[in-house]
């Protein structure tokens, strides 16, 4: 019996996602044995302004139906921040429970760091993605006001901590990794990450073939920049996570090669590109879409192919190293000749 095609959402959303979403999905589809049935959900900042409509629950409700969401990126300067990202990205990593962020930090080509004499970089951060300062919890009183309060309020569960962290040993067992280290701010935040560091160091118990470590997060972030290579397996908070990796993609060549998953083990899943809308670039067909080509990647190993997924990383090293990419990267092709390389490579034509 055949196996049913993979129904894959794509919600190019704004900017230069709409254009990098495209050519990264021609490029799955050549990578890969699997049937992909593609739908387009128009998310984003024009249909908002023109209807006020966000996420209509019917479209929530559809993309149950999905094994996978293949997101641009949202944004737009007429749209307050904030109204997109919660209305739209948010509510889709917490009400499908895409409770882990992953995000693989590699160098492919070493003069693309701004590092002295890096080695080899080789990270994957495990950033749990549904609780934190992210959920809105909090308020303001006596608002523009020489009085005025603002909250916002940390949670974390006990439930949240333990399945990131089971989710990140679980991940470096499967592909033979060393080290798993803990970052968190536990000298600090003496409630919240407590519970880290117990969760943490009865979860690393069960595994006797991994090493443990913990760093405290601004410890962690002069590590990333003076000794990159003495991380492998990274877990932790839902802001430093965010926080730490955009910093990992600069010393990685940037947030034009910086690919995430959205991941619910046993639901709906989404991937993305790192990087923004970047309206001042957006329609000028020069946008780099090797992020989103390896979110494509991890799309793809998620689903269950890994030969394509592979397949893939193999197309993006040959461009990178062959400077067949856009210029901020040494080359000097647009976008859409970003993608027919990658395509050519897959065909066998070079």
């Amino acid at each position: 019996m055949p196996n049913k095609p993979k129904k894959i959402a794509l919600i190019p959303g704004d900017g230069i996602g709409k254009e990098v979403i495209p050519i990264a999905f021609e490029v799955v589809k050549k990578a890969t044995t699997l049937e992909l049935k593609a739908q387009n959900f128009a998310l984003g900042s024009e249909r908002y302004l023109q209807t006020g409509e966000l996420f209509p629950e019917a479209e929530k409700k559809a993309l149950q139906d999905f094994d996978a969401v293949f997101l641009g990126a949202l944004g737009d300067p007429r749209v307050k921040p904030g109204i997109l990202e919660r209305g739209i990205l948010l509510t889709l990593r917490f009400e499908f429970d895409q409770y882990a962020n992953l995000r693989p930090l590699k160098l492919y080509r070493k003069d693309l760091t701004p590092l002295k004499n890096a080695a080899a970089i080789d990270v994957m951060f495990f950033r749990e993605n549904t609780e934190d300062l992210y959920i809105g919890a909090g308020g303001v009183l006596k608002k523009g006001t020489a009085d005025e309060v603002a909250l916002q309020e940390l949670v974390q569960t006990r439930k949240g901590v333990e399945r990131i962290i089971r989710y990140a040993f679980e991940w470096a067992k499967s592909k033979g990794r060393q080290k798993v280290t803990l970052i968190d701010k536990c000298n600090v935040l003496t409630y919240a990450h407590d519970l880290w560091q117990r969760v943490f160091w009865e979860v690393a118990s069960e595994y006797s073939s991994l090493e443990k470590d913990h760093l405290l997060v601004d410890a962690a972030a002069m590590k990333m920049v003076l000794a990159p290579e003495s991380l492998d397996v990274v877990v932790t908070t839902n802001m430093f996570g965010d926080i730490l990796t955009d910093l990992g993609a600069a010393i990685c060549g940037g947030l034009g090669l910086a690919a995430s998953g959205n991941i619910n083990p046993e639901g709906l899943s989404m991937f993305e590109p790192v990087h923004g809308s970047a309206p001042d670039i957006a329609g000028k067909n020069i946008a780099n879409p090797l992020a989103t080509v390896l979110a494509g990647a991890m799309m793809l190993e998620h689903l269950g192919d890994n030969r394509g997924a592979c397949k893939i990383e193999e197309a993006v090293v040959w461009v990178l190293e062959h400077k067949k990419v856009t210029p901020e990267l040494g080359g000097m092709l647009s976008s859409t000749e970003v993608g027919e390389a990658l395509l050519a490579y897959l065909e066998g034509k070079v």
